[in-house]
């Protein structure tokens, strides 16, 4: 039985395909061992800088305000309507100044309620004591008379003895006297205690009204001070501040009326980040920009709090201050905390951290290529920080945001 042969073409085929297969691997292989382009930059677009020695300042910066040292609030010490505004904010002001006139009826009528309950007061007592007088007086009657019958008895009784010794009288009669004499005494040492007693009582009595009298006094004179407090006074000298009532406006009793600050002495409160304030404390130097004019300054005051994240840190100004600054004024502060002496340090990368190991890109020093390197560093400033490991003296760096060349050794740098 014959077989019939495969024609000589199909092998032709099969092994153009293999080749053509093993070319394809070659070339996938030969794509997969070539390295990453090198990403480049422009030189002017890096913020490059040196590595340094010698002494490094640390400072901590905040925005903050100028507010006043001292602020007296003018708070309603009653409610009450509106009636007269008599001064405007920016207005210089004494401290008998009236910012405003209020009106209350219920305020008035309790004050006079009050002076007619310390009148009675002051009239019972008058007539407690005219009548514990009169009844002292007449005790003091009755204490002469039994005095006088007491005298009489025992002068009766003296004469009954001498006569009953004579027999010129009768035994009975002698007892009799003698007895009278007896009761006459005791008459006489009841109504001396009673004198005492009154007397004593009578002081207490008075004084129990006196006390009552004095407490409707003040009382009276407290109703008396908030029917004035009605016509508010600055109470202090120096500038209104947020006084924006209007005529017809009810108040309620301690609502803010006014400020009246003291424009010539003024602070800052700054906020400080609170990973940063953990180094201010009081009395170190602080520079206050106003953006026409730098004031020193001192640390005063240091919140315990952190609001925010932030601390607010209070600053005493030093010296006059000059033109045109004025409170709520925005300002910013620099706080210097200390001097690091004979110290590796530069400027501070984007995004670092204190105390931490960071990447950064060291130029060669032909400046065509950086290179990423690990560097350690320590201590931080607004705008440097110091190098503990993995940079030399005369080294550059850059400082630039390097995120995006996280998957790089290196980068090119162009002119």
């Amino acid at each position: 039985m014959d077989i019939a042969r495969q024609p000589l073409r199909n092998r032709g085929r099969l092994v153009r395909g293999g080749v053509a297969a093993a070319a394809l691997v070659v070339i996938f292989l030969a794509v997969a061992s070539l390295k990453p382009s090198v990403p480049s930059v422009a030189r002017q677009t890096l913020w490059v800088d040196s590595v340094r020695r010698g002494e490094m300042v640390r400072e901590v910066r905040g925005p903050g305000t100028l507010v006043p040292e001292h602020v007296r609030f003018v708070t309603a010490v009653s409610a009450g309507r509106v009636d007269r505004v008599l001064a405007q904010p920016g207005q210089m002001v004494q401290p008998q100044t009236v910012l405003l006139d209020l009106s209350n009826p219920d305020v008035q009528i309790q004050w006079l309620q009050a002076e007619q309950q310390l009148t009675a007061a002051e009239a019972q007592l008058l007539t407690l004591r005219t009548s514990l007088n009169a009844e002292r007086l007449t005790q003091e009657g009755a204490v002469a008379t039994s005095r006088t019958a007491y005298a009489d008895a025992r002068r009766q009784a003296t004469a009954a003895e001498s006569l009953l010794r004579e027999n010129l009288v009768a035994p009975n009669d002698a007892a009799l006297a003698k007895d009278r004499a007896a009761e006459a005494e005791t008459r006489y040492r009841v109504e001396q205690e009673r004198l005492a007693l009154m007397t004593q009582t009578l002081d207490s009595k008075i004084a129990v009204q006196r006390s009552q009298v004095d407490r409707l006094r003040a009382i009276a004179s407290f109703q008396q001070n908030v029917v004035r407090s009605l016509e508010v006074r600055a109470g202090d000298s120096g500038v209104v501040s947020d006084l924006t009532l209007q005529l017809g406006q009810w108040v309620l009793a301690g609502t803010v009326l006014a400020k009246v600050v003291q424009p010539g002495r003024l602070k800052a409160v700054l906020q400080i980040p609170e990973t940063q304030a953990k180094d201010v404390t009081t009395g170190q130097k602080v520079a206050i920009d106003t953006r026409n004019s730098i004031i020193p300054g001192r640390v005063a005051r240091i919140d315990p709090n952190a609001i925010n994240g932030t601390v607010a840190v209070d600053v005493a100004l030093d010296g006059p201050l000059p033109e045109g600054v004025r409170p709520d004024l925005s300002v910013d502060g620099t706080i210097e905390i200390e001097h690091l002496r004979n110290v590796l340090y530069t400027g501070r990368p984007a995004n670092s951290q204190s105390n931490s190991t960071i990447a950064m890109f060291k130029l060669t020093k032909d400046g065509n290529y950086a290179y990423r390197v690990q560097v350690l560093v320590g201590r931080s400033s607004i705008s440097t920080i110091e190098i503990q490991r993995g940079l030399s003296v005369g080294d550059s760096v850059v400082l630039s945001d390097v995120s995006q060349w996280d998957n790089a050794e290196r980068v090119k740098v162009t002119r």
